[in-house]
């Protein structure tokens, strides 16, 4: 499945619907070799078209798309406390609801094993045929080195590399990426057009990650550990951070800091709707906040500007055409808009503030998922030894 022509099945995967004339644009190919490549994929039963595109003069051109039920890729994506699993066909739709799992990262040395059972029971439950799986994209927090397949801050396999190890055990190929890196590939792919080219994408979760596109490709640095913007020491606070030193912006604008506060603040008296809760959660906080809860919309609109101090920084390095508010956190949507730029106003030249763009993510809770899926998506090639025809003269 899926021997050859991996550029045109990406380019078809984005797009969902495109011509030969698009497809020749986006691969860099010439119209003759996409022509050949199309015409091979739907001898194959990959491709199908879909149409008649309007033209304002000449020969109105065809449009093709992936056949969805031609391989289906299975999206993990992890944070500290949650898992999420969700199928995705070859049309970039959800097949079946997201399964949740509760499966916790830190000192929890049986994680691997249960992540392996949760993907095993989303296999079998599906009712779907092995051979149609193409890959797993898993995306989760930590260090992540892609290219050796190992998680440098959790998940420790007890043989050979976590990659080969979940390989062996679910008897699929599988593919790691950073949460952050991952959740800034969905936004280029799939988000708003401002995320294209030279955009730096926060996601707000547990922590503050950072996904980085410049020059339209992903930035992940020397080693591959680029963007630890949660770890930026912002603040003399004596707070101790999950990476082991003090004062990082995670302490004060995390969902977990957020928690914190608010926790602290009902013991101290705050008056608000985040009493009635036994157990107060960073979802409760969200949810409240976006009633109009006056204490959780303050608690968030604090950590909302540490975040814009952190960007300030951001904006005098890279220059970014966007910022863009993805992940977990996002939900909450124009809450953060307000304060984030306003701390940007305060510490950032005029000049820098003036031409980058700040919005939300429209892709919400998903954008992880469909990171997960990107993931398998961009590394369709290792699948494939032969990966493209050769073009004709």
């Amino acid at each position: 499945m899926f021997l050859k022509n991996i550029d045109l099945i990406k380019g078809l995967y984005y797009s969902k619907a495109a011509s030969l004339n698009d497809l020749s644009i986006y691969t860099g190919r010439s119209v003759p070799y996409v022509t050949k490549g199309i015409a091979d994929l739907i001898k194959s039963d990959i491709v199908k078209e879909v149409g008649i595109r309007a033209s304002s003069g000449g020969r109105k051109p065809a449009t093709y798309s992936l056949i969805a039920e031609t391989g289906f890729i299975i999206s993990v994506a992890m944070n500290q406390f949650l898992t999420r699993i969700v199928i995705v066909n070859m049309s970039n739709e959800f097949v079946g609801e997201v399964q949740e799992f509760e499966l916790k990262l830190n000192d929890n040395k049986d994680a691997i094993h249960s992540l392996i059972a949760c993907i095993q029971a989303v296999v079998v439950n599906s009712g779907l045929p092995k051979d149609k799986f193409l890959a797993i994209g898993i995306t989760m927090p930590g260090f992540i080195d892609a290219f050796l397949g190992n998680n440098l801050s959790f998940l420790k396999s007890p043989e050979e590399t976590l990659v080969t190890y979940i390989n062996k055990q679910a008897g699929l190929p599988v593919f790691i990426e950073n949460d952050s890196t991952a959740i800034a590939l969905a936004e280029q792919k799939f988000g708003l057009p401002i995320a294209r080219n030279n955009s730096m994408i926060i996601n707000l979760g547990w922590g503050v990650g950072l996904g980085m596109i410049i020059n339209k490709e992903i930035f992940k640095g020397h080693s591959g550990f680029a963007g630890e913007f949660s770890h930026l020491p912002l603040h003399k606070n004596g707070k101790l951070c999950s990476c082991g030193k003090q004062g990082c912006l995670e302490t004060e604008a995390s969902l977990l800091a957020i928690e914190a506060k608010a926790i602290e603040g009902l013991r101290q008296g705050e008056v608000s709707s985040l009493v009635k809760y036994d157990t107060l959660s960073a979802d409760d906080i969200i949810t409240e906040a976006l009633k109009g809860d006056a204490f959780a919309i303050k608690i968030i609109s604090e950590a909302a500007y540490f975040i814009g101090q952190g960007l300030a920084i951001l904006l005098h390095l890279m220059n970014p055409e966007s910022i863009i508010l993805s992940g977990k956190g996002s939900v909450i949507g124009k809450l953060w808009l307000s304060p984030i730029q306003q701390a940007m106003n305060e510490h950032c030249i005029p000049h820098l503030t003036t031409y980058t763009q700040l919005a939300v993510s429209n892709l919400g809770n998903n954008a992880q998922l469909l990171g997960g899926v990107t993931t398998v998506i961009e590394n369709l090639y290792k699948l494939s030894p032969q990966a493209s025809i050769s073009e004709p003269a």
